[in-house]
């Protein structure tokens, strides 16, 4: 499921880069990941206007906004009735758009009546807990409902963060995406596309992941925690049923337990056992403890995936011959901190220099890398193997003023392994 909602805009990308386009590439993994949470939670996709007028990256970020702002009642509680700020009417707004929503979903999973274990979502397992003894606790509508709420808003905008920023330090960082490019090909080799099996052998992706995580935390202030009893933090008291705020981003900037911590270098967690567990107080993306995010599997595999998938596939460049020192990288504090401006950037243009070749299993046809020069037969036998990242449709084999730029023969060793025997050509 997941694959496939990749692979669309994998082939929408694809489409946007025949003309050089420009690409609000934050706008394109909003909503990927919107889908993704979609068909994980509800089983199917749900466009923007199920949402309402807004849509659902409008609401989400109103959501995520409204939950981050600290709410002058909670802490003067004479002055909640007044509702200075404003807040508490916005949050009935939009309780009321995402109840509907809510509704409307629980009652189709309800008319479907969905009986096939193998296919259920997550809507399906908790309806069938209702008016059960499977759970010591109680399941209701509402239950139900609150925490599709949770799922929803917290595997949407966590993930479209985490993936944003890393794309936007790897685009800052052309000698870090350079070297994911290469391990990609390495590792998944230019004939196929990057599988989920594929991650784990995928360890300088995954210092990658780890550094933007450090650098760019998706939840800068976690989420509040309440003590439930008096307890001792080294010197500190700490009264019972006080809320805590842990500032996970000065945490993981601390010069004391990082290295030069301004500067983005995935190579610090090069044999490092720090890992994103929340076992190493230095780094903590995820949380630590019972109060940890549970949803951090699930999120790492969507992160790692599309990442990687976006790396290997294309070649990115800033729009306008934008300088990667002059990338914008301006935050949006909040509850999650994502960029204050959307990303902007375009694929590979017509004059790169760069040749790379991926497979992306059916959603490309040979005719539109424009490779000419070689025997009808084997060019029919091979179609759809083999897509260029940023290669012009011109005829390729034969024209060495294209090629110009590249080392000689290694440059079309791609080709030469895709499409054997090529007719002879000279540099």
């Amino acid at each position: 499921m997941r694959e496939q909602e990749l692979d669309l805009l994998i082939k929408f990308l694809r489409e946007e880069s025949k003309d050089g386009k420009e690409v609000d590439l934050s706008s394109k993994i909003s909503t990927l990941s919107a889908y993704m949470s979609c068909r994980m939670i509800f089983g199917k996709k749900y466009m923007d206007n199920d949402l309402g007028e807004k849509g659902f990256e409008v609401v989400v970020k109103e959501t995520m906004y409204l939950i981050g702002t600290p709410n002058i009642g909670d802490f003067i509680p004479y002055l909640r009735p007044f509702d200075l700020q404003g807040l508490t009417r916005r949050m009935k707004a939009v309780g009321k758009i995402f109840d509907d929503f809510f509704e409307k979903i629980i009652d189709e999973h309800i008319q479907s009546g969905n009986k096939d274990k193998k296919n259920m979502d997550f809507a399906d397992v908790m309806l069938g807990l209702v008016g059960t003894e499977e759970s010591e606790y109680r399941i209701e509508r509402t239950t139900i409902k609150s925490i599709m709420l949770d799922m929803l808003v917290g595997s949407m905008d966590t993930s479209a963060t985490a993936i944003e920023w890393t794309i936007s330090e790897l685009l800052k960082n052309p000698r870090v995406m350079k070297k994911a490019q290469n391990e990609l090909e390495i590792v998944v080799g230019m004939k196929r596309k990057v599988e989920e099996s594929d991650l784990n052998k995928l360890e300088y992706l995954d210092m990658v992941i780890k550094e933007s995580l450090r650098f760019h935390p998706v939840a800068p202030l976690l989420i509040p925690h309440q003590s439930l009893e008096d307890c001792m933090v080294e010197d500190f008291f700490i009264p019972k049923k006080s809320r805590v705020i842990v500032n996970a981003w000065s945490i993981m900037r601390d010069p004391n337990a990082w290295t030069d911590p301004e500067k983005f270098w995935p190579e610090r967690f090069e044999g490092s056992n720090i890992d994103v567990r929340g076992h190493d107080f230095q780094f903590l993306p995820f949380g630590s403890g019972r109060r940890g995010c549970p949803g951090m599997q699930l999120g790492l595999t969507v992160i790692r995936l599309v990442v990687a998938q976006l790396v290997h596939c294309f070649d990115w460049k800033l729009p306008d011959h934008m300088l990667p020192s002059d990338l914008d990288m301006k935050e949006e504090f909040g509850l999650t901190m994502p960029r204050l401006n959307h990303l902007i950037c375009s694929l590979a243009a017509q004059d790169s220099k760069t040749l790379r070749a991926i497979s992306l299993e059916g959603i490309v046809s040979i005719e539109d890398v424009g490779i000419r020069g070689m025997d009808q037969s084997e060019f029919h036998k091979n179609r759809g193997v083999l897509e260029c990242r940023g290669v012009p449709s011109i005829g390729l084999i034969g024209n060495p003023s294209y090629l110009s730029g590249f080392r000689g023969s290694e440059a079309v060793k791609p080709l030469k392994q895709a499409f054997q025997p090529l007719r002879q050509y000279s540099l």
